[in-house]
């Protein structure tokens, strides 16, 4: 699952080298002189992405399947969002609530780990957590 490059920046904090990001999209013509290949926008826009991807662990997709999660677009989005937060006040594992489900995340390396519908999450205590986001 990939998340949309229709992100909003203004909660994005993390510094990117756009130097490189651009030498690296550039191409060579016939004359050996160095082409750039896509728009600064577009360069900007994919590296953003790129570092809001969320991953998911085989543990939290076998859990997102068997209790019937289904996540929308906008909901990777909230998600993503809310790891960008508790990035931002230093935390390493977080419980994200949102009003179809909860998921804990390793916000270092930006990876759900496990998922809890509604009715899961009633039923027991949420561990190795340093922080918890509601979404």
């Amino acid at each position: 699952m990939s998340v949309s490059t229709g992100i909003k920046v203004g909660n994005y904090q993390r510094p990117v080298n756009l130097i490189n990001i651009a030498n690296r999209d550039k191409a060579v013509d016939n004359n050996n002189k160095q082409v750039s290949k896509k728009s600064f926008q577009d360069i900007f826009s994919r590296e953003i992405a790129d570092n809001r991807r969320l991953q998911f662990s085989k543990h939290a997709h076998e859990r997102l399947f068997s209790r019937g999660i289904k996540l929308s677009e906008e909901t990777l989005n909230h998600i993503a969002d809310a790891v960008d937060k508790a990035e931002l006040k230093g935390s390493r594992e977080t419980l994200i609530l949102s009003d179809q489900a909860a998921f804990v995340v390793s916000v270092k390396n930006r990876t759900v780990i496990t998922a809890f519908d509604r009715n899961n999450l009633r039923e027991g205590i949420v561990t190795s957590i340093d922080s918890a986001v509601i979404i």
